[in-house]
């Protein structure tokens, strides 16, 4: 399909995506959840901010949660290739008409902010600071055992207009797609995942009221860990936290489970889904109303997945210009 089409010179080299900021408005309670609970390493604190990794993770921070009065999400980061590709980055986005602004980051070098063309705040940077390897420091691994940062997923009004963005100029290669119309070469999408990595995924959107963020999505060493984490947190006062799965993705055919904060921020433990380094890799396209779409077990998602999400500090929301509905569970 002609709109889900990578260039494959884009005007700077994205690696991945590296860290999101969150605010939240109980410090107290998002250090037991995130750390002690999910797991993540808190690699440093302030009086009101926490830098969270995972166990595999040597960058100083995959995680940011910071003290507000009310839940939002400040940034989401990517990093580039090199210090030039931050120079290529910041004239390519001043030409799209976003702001740019070099700003000081704790523990990253030089770092750009700006938003897409939709509002999305981003931030790009090249180097974050290097902190111990705890990778095989196993007492250290506790709660989901959490790895890294895989992904984030964002609900959009318009994924057309945001696939045509990320993948036709910014280079990120569609790995899967829902589409209106299976049958039609440019049907309208209903959602696409697509990656710098060489996974299923950095960054996805499915359709809905947005943009907003749906959810950032932590990889874990095994589906058992993740079996091994829902007793946990049914027995650890977090059982609200519960929203969807655990189950296997017909998509990305990852193993996973959905959880929410008491802000609303929610949370994808995942593993297992493919590899996609091959440039040539032709996306894997799914039909709306398959089943196994997603859940290969057949079971829908809860409305809350299709209608809950975080909002992005200062990005105004706009009605999903496709109006199909998925196959939602019965309430």
């Amino acid at each position: 399909m002609s709109n889900l089409k990578q260039t494959l010179t884009p005007p700077f080299d994205i690696v991945r995506v590296s860290h999101v900021e969150l605010g939240v408005t109980d410090m107290a309670y998002s250090r037991e959840y995130y750390a002690d609970i999910i797991g993540y390493h808190i690699e440093d604190e302030t009086a009101d901010t926490l830098y969270l990794r995972g166990m595999e993770e040597r960058n100083h921070h995959s995680l940011i949660l910071t003290k507000v009065d009310e839940p939002i999400v400040k940034r989401i980061g990517f990093k580039v290739r090199s210090e030039e590709d931050l120079d290529k980055a910041q004239a390519f986005f001043a030409s799209k008409g976003s702001p740019t602004l070099w700003v000081e980051k704790v523990a990253q070098g030089r770092t750009l902010h700006t938003t897409d063309p939709f509002g999305v705040p981003l931030e790009f940077y090249y180097q974050m600071d290097f902190v111990a390897d705890i990778l095989q420091e196993f007492p250290l691994h506790h709660g989901s055992r959490i790895q890294r940062i895989d992904h984030v997923n964002l609900f959009h009004n318009d994924v057309n207009a945001a696939t045509a963005f990320y993948a036709g100029e910014l280079g990120f290669q569609v790995t899967e797609a829902t589409v209106e119309d299976i049958e039609t070469d440019d049907s309208d999408i209903w959602a696409a995942w697509m990656h710098r990595k060489g996974g299923v995924h950095d960054i996805a959107f499915t359709n809905g009221t947005g943009p907003r963020l749906h959810h950032i999505g932590i990889w874990n060493p095994s589906v058992t860990d993740i079996l091994n984490f829902c007793d946990l947190l049914a027995t650890s006062g977090h059982i609200d936290a519960f929203e969807r799965g655990p189950g296997r993705h017909g998509i990305s055919n990852a193993f996973f489970l959905y959880i929410r904060d008491r802000d609303g921020h929610r949370t994808e433990l995942f593993a297992a889904d493919y590899l996609t380094v091959d440039p040539d890799l032709p996306p894997r396209l799914w039909d709306l109303q398959d089943p196994k779409r997603q859940t290969l077990w057949g079971q829908a998602a809860p409305r809350s997945w299709f209608e809950k999400g975080s909002l992005f500090a200062g990005v105004s929301l706009s009605d999903s210009k496709l109006k199909r509905q998925p196959i939602i569970a019965p309430e």
